[in-house]
C-alpha cells in the first residue's frame, strides 16, 4: 500500500469519525430539546453537500450504501414488531385505506404541475412525489416516539406497505414513458415485482415459525450474523427483482417471531440507529441549497396542501376502528413526511431531461415535509391528548353540545 493510498484512507477515516461524532452531537441537541434528530441530520447533510459550507472527500457510493442499509434496517426492525398473520389482517382492512390514500394524495401534485405549465408526464411524476410518504423517516419516528403499540400504528404501517407496493407498479410504468421501454417489457417488470412480493409474503406467513426456531441460538453473535445477513440478502434479491428492498427487509422482519425476534431487535437496534443517521445525512447531501430558493414558494404550498390531505387520509382510514380523535389525527400527521421514494421519482424525471425545475421542487418539498412532519408529530402530542373521543356519532354530538354550552357560558360571562 503506497503513501497516497494511506493518506487517502486516513483522511476518509478522519472524516467518517468526525461525521459520526457530529451526528452524536446533533442527537444530543435534539434530545435536549425533546425533538426528533431527523431535521438536524438533514440540515447537516445540506451544509456538507453540493454548494454547502463544507466539502467531503468521502465517496458518494460509500455514503449511499450506508444510507441504503439504514433504510433496510429501519424497515427490518419495524417488521420484527409484527407477525405475518397480523400484517395480512391489517392489510385486508387497510386496502380501502390504501385506495383512499392514492385518490386523496396523488391528484394535488398533478394539479400543481399542470398549473405551473408542466407537461402531463412531469405533472404525473410530481403526483407520485407528493403521494408517497417516507417509510424510512416514519419508521424512525415511530421508534423515537415509542408508538409501536399505539392503536393507529398498524394502519399506518399497512398504508406504507401499500404505498411501496404501488411504487413497484408506478416506477416501471414511468420508465416505459421516460426511456421508451416497450409495453410488454414494462408489464413484465411489474409482474415480476408483484410475484416476488407475493412469494416473500407467502414464506413469511407459512414458514415464519419454523424459520424462527431454526435461526434462534444461544449465541448472540450467531443470531446477529444470521438475521442481519438474511435481511440484507432478501433486500438485495427484492431490489434485483424490481421490488422494494425496504419492503423485502420488512417481510423478513415479520417472518421472525418469538424469542429470536426479541433477541434480534436488541442486537440490531444500535446498528439501525447508526445507519439511519447516515441515511438522513446522505439525504441532505443530495440537495443543493442554491436550487431550493426559487422553488420554495410552490414547495410550501404543496406541503400545506398535502399535509392536510394526509391528515384527511389518516382520519378517514381509521374511521371503522373505534379510535378516539387523538389517534385518528395522529395517524394522518404521522404520514406527512416524504423522503426516499420521492427523490427517486424526481431523479428519474431529471435524468430523462423531462422538466429542469422538477428536481429542485422535489428537493425543497421533501426537505420541508421531512422537517415539518416530525416536528408536528412532536408538538401535537400534548394537544391531541386533550381531545375528547370522537370515534362515534353519539360522541361527536356530545362533544358538540359541550362546545355549544361552553360558548353560551362565555357569552353570558361577557354580558
Amino acid at each position: 500500500m503506497n503513501g497516497n493510498m494511506l493518506g487517502d484512507l486516513s483522511m476518509i477515516l478522519i472524516e467518517l469519525g468526525a461525521i459520526i461524532v457530529g451526528l452524536a452531537v446533533l442527537a444530543r441537541v435534539a434530545n435536549r430539546f425533546g425533538v426528533s434528530p431527523i431535521p438536524f441530520y438533514l440540515l447537516a447533510g445540506i451544509g456538507m453537500g453540493m454548494g454547502g459550507v463544507v466539502s467531503l472527500s468521502l465517496s458518494e457510493g460509500f455514503i449511499h450504501i450506508g444510507a441504503e442499509i439504514g433504510v433496510i434496517l429501519l424497515l427490518f426492525t419495524l417488521g420484527l414488531e409484527y407477525s405475518g398473520d397480523r400484517l395480512v389482517k391489517d392489510m385486508h382492512h387497510a386496502l380501502p385505506a390504501g385506495i383512499a390514500d392514492l385518490v386523496i394524495n396523488f391528484p394535488p401534485g398533478v394539479a400543481v404541475g399542470l398549473l405551473m405549465g408542466w407537461d402531463l408526464l412531469a405533472s404525473v411524476l410530481l403526483g407520485g412525489i407528493v403521494y408517497i410518504s417516507s417509510s424510512g423517516i416514519i419508521a424512525k419516528l415511530l421508534c423515537d416516539l415509542k408508538r409501536y403499540d399505539n392503536a393507529e400504528t398498524p394502519v399506518i404501517l399497512s398504508i406504507l406497505v401499500l404505498e411501496d407496493i404501488a411504487m413497484a407498479v408506478f416506477l416501471p410504468l414511468v420508465t416505459i414513458f421516460l426511456i421508451g421501454h416497450g409495453l410488454v417489457s414494462g408489464l413484465g417488470s411489474i409482474a415480476v415485482a408483484v410475484i416476488a412480493g407475493g412469494a416473500m409474503l407467502f414464506v413469511a406467513l407459512h414458514y415464519g415459525k419454523p424459520l424462527s426456531r431454526l435461526i434462534n441460538h444461544t449465541s448472540n453473535e450467531i443470531v446477529l450474523l444470521t438475521t442481519l445477513g438474511l435481511a440484507l440478502l432478501v433486500a438485495g434479491l427484492a431490489d434485483r427483482l424490481q421490488f422494494s428492498a425496504a419492503v423485502g427487509a420488512f417481510l423478513v422482519g415479520i417472518t421472525l417471531s418469538g424469542p429470536v425476534a426479541e433477541k434480534t431487535h436488541a442486537l440490531i437496534d444500535p446498528l439501525r440507529d447508526l445507519f439511519a443517521a447516515i441515511f438522513f445525512l446522505f439525504f441532505g447531501l443530495l440537495i443543493d441549497p442554491a436550487t431550493l430558493w426559487p422553488m420554495l414558494t410552490p414547495a410550501v404550498i404543496l406541503v400545506a396542501i398535502t399535509a392536510v390531505t394526509k391528515i384527511i387520509t389518516g382520519w378517514w382510514t381509521t374511521r371503522h376502528m373505534g379510535l378516539n380523535a387523538a389517534s385518528r389525527l395522529r395517524a394522518g400527521i404521522t404520514l406527512i413526511a416524504r423522503g426516499e421514494f420521492s427523490l427517486v421519482i424526481a431523479a428519474m424525471g431529471v435524468g430523462a431531461g423531462l422538466e429542469p425545475r422538477l428536481g429542485a421542487l422535489a428537493a425543497a418539498y421533501v426537505l420541508l415535509s421531512a422537517i415539518f412532519g416530525p416536528l408536528l408529530m412532536r408538538v401535537s402530542d400534548p394537544l391531541l391528548t386533550r381531545l375528547p373521543s370522537l370515534a362515534t356519532p353519539a360522541a361527536r354530538r356530545r362533544a358538540a353540545r359541550r362546545w355549544l354550552v361552553h360558548c353560551q357560558h362565555a357569552v353570558v360571562r361577557r354580558l
